[in-house]
């Protein structure tokens, strides 16, 4: 999905939140370590930052189901 060319002057933002995945403002691009490339056409991802996620990068919410001791 390209962007139009307002979107590509404008920032991307990136919401960081305690014990869960990171927001980012779509569409997006992701390298992951071994230089493979996955993308998202959504308006907004969930990126996965616990690495439970059977989606990965992508947060299942896999975080939730962490047992407390």
């Amino acid at each position: 999905m390209p962007n139009s060319p307002s979107d590509s002057d404008r920032p991307r933002r990136i919401r960081v939140q305690h014990r869960g995945p990171l927001l980012v403002e779509g569409p997006v691009e992701v390298e992951l370590e071994d230089g493979s490339t996955v993308a998202s056409d959504r308006f907004r991802v969930a990126l996965c930052t616990c690495r439970r996620s059977r989606r990965y990068p992508w947060c299942d919410t896999s975080h939730r189901e962490r047992t407390r001791s």
